[in-house]
């Protein structure tokens, strides 16, 4: 036997990460693949659960090899995984029914606008935490009980188990002790009331969802089940959702801490204590409990960052992404350009998912380099405007924000971010934090650490931090710029 360690599993929409902690929170071993999706017909997106699990297991390899260590080193493991993309198996003998539908994909689209019409319709938000878009599990499943038959006939003859990717792991790769989820994932199927802390029957009545398909609720900290690797059970013993496992491994754990995450699209959670704050336009997660004592947080996205990135690469507006940090810096300012980047609508505080995206203001004189200064430009409106709604629908105040995900890396980013949202913006040298969250909970679960006081912080000691120096004349002008480009197009 070697050094005892903890296992974090953190399966994303585009990969899967794998890590090993020691007992001081040291990264020993760290392993990541890839996860492709695939492309049906337009507007379809899906993932093949059984890639899914092997992208997982591959990368849990990878981060022992590099540990140097064995599975039975390994105390214990916690799961983290994408939300919104639902896997469905056959719970005689664990086989995939079908694909599963990803939050990218917009088949219900006509569903959503049906259930506009139902009675209870108001109460969406309210009593999910959140509005179930296209994007939700629970339009994926109402979607397949009318249009996928092996779907459908499974439920009805009680062999239908349906999960997020965290559930459908430890049926792949090892051993549930029964269906269930933690609150915030079984929240993310967009079935769970989270003031409640239980499901909401009305609601999966009115879809007709199956009921005995769905998994039971658990908190943060539960014997889940176990994974087999090599011919040993390690002990599942934490689950949480991902954007929220962000915030724990950042330590944002009390009211006002907070963390921007840039991703395909940039999502920005708070923490916002052990009670709900009414419900408003953000969401409201309960993102976990430890010792009995809940903690809920709030989470508004920014639609796309990253996919825009992409897009200005495939327009060959930019050579590479790699390179928008370095067009940025060759510029001063924009130039009088204006991004909207509302690709797939507006997020907080518009929820306008029917504007589209626009460039004003160009003229011939206009350089990829002042595009690239207008996207971060506005990805900093962006912020500052979801910012303070937070603050208002919280009744609380940020004054520092964490950053994490890829544009994280761009110090012209940050430091727009930091102007245009006037706080100061911590940008940490580890910032896989959600896979880190997942292996501290894990170990948790496992006694591995005996409290919450316990666990090791996550090094701030280099961290880069990114303090606001525009002048308030500056930051005033560039807002009012950007706001108004935005109604503008909102107006038509």
């Amino acid at each position: 036997m070697g050094e005892a360690m903890v296992l974090g599993i953190d399966q994303g929409g585009s990969g899967s990460r794998a890590v090993l902690l020691d007992h001081e929170g040291v990264v020993r071993g760290y392993g990541y693949r890839p996860v492709a999706r695939i492309y049906p017909q337009p507007g379809w997106v899906e993932q093949r659960p059984a890639v899914v699990a092997r992208s997982v297991a591959d990368a849990i390899r990878d981060a022992l090899a590099r540990a140097r260590c064995s599975p039975a080193d390994v105390v214990a493991c916690g799961l983290t995984s994408q939300r919104d993309t639902t896997f469905a198996w056959d719970r005689r003998n664990g086989r995939p029914i079908g694909n599963a539908i990803t939050w990218q994909d917009l088949r219900t689209v006509p569903l959503v606008e049906e259930v506009d019409q139902w009675q209870d319709a108001s109460e969406r938000r309210q009593r999910l935490g959140q509005f179930p878009g296209s994007y939700a599990a629970a339009m994926h499943m109402a979607w397949r009980m009318r249009h996928d038959p092996p779907f459908r006939r499974a439920a009805e003859r009680q062999w239908l188990r349906v999960s997020l990717a965290a559930g459908w792991l430890i049926q792949a790769l090892g051993r549930p002790f029964e269906h269930a989820l933690d609150y915030s994932l079984l929240q993310a199927m967009t079935v769970f009331d989270p003031r409640r802390r239980q499901l909401w029957d009305e609601w999966i009545t009115y879809l007709d969802l199956p009921r005995a398909a769905l998994p039971v609720a658990r908190p943060t900290l539960y014997p889940f089940g176990e994974l087999h690797l090599a011919g040993h059970a390690i002990p599942v013993t934490a689950m949480l959702t991902d954007q929220q496992a962000g915030l724990f491994g950042y330590d944002c754990r009390q009211p006002g801490e907070a963390v921007v995450t840039h991703g395909t699209a940039s999502f920005v959670n708070v923490v916002a204590g052990a009670l709900a704050p009414p419900q408003g336009i953000c969401k409201t997660y309960l993102a976990w409990e430890l010792d009995a004592v809940p903690t809920y947080t709030l989470e508004a996205d920014m639609t796309v960052t990253g996919a825009v990135i992409r897009w200005l690469s495939q327009m060959r507006l930019i050579r590479h992404a790699h390179e928008l940090d370095q067009l940025a810096e060759s510029v001063v300012d924009s130039d009088g350009v204006v991004f909207v980047p509302a690709f797939t609508g507006l997020g907080v505080p518009w929820e306008d998912r029917h504007v589209r995206g626009a460039l004003m203001g160009m003229t011939l004189g206009t350089t990829p380099g002042h595009l690239a200064h207008a996207l971060f430009e506005a990805i900093g409106c962006q912020l500052h405007a979801i910012i303070a709604t937070m603050e208002q629908e919280a009744n609380l105040t940020i004054q520092v924000l964490r950053v994490g995900g890829g544009l994280a890396n761009s110090d012209r980013a940050c430091q727009i971010q930091a102007d245009l949202a006037c706080l100061k913006l911590v940008r940490a040298r580890n910032t896989e934090t959600g896979v880190r969250a997942a292996a501290l909970l894990g170990g948790l679960g496992a006694g591995f650490w005996a409290s919450p006081d316990a666990l090791p912080p996550l090094p701030l000691d280099d961290a880069q931090v990114f303090e606001p120096t525009m002048s308030a004349s500056a930051r005033e002008h560039l807002l009012h710029r950007w706001y108004e480009a935005v109604q503008r197009l909102r107006e038509g």
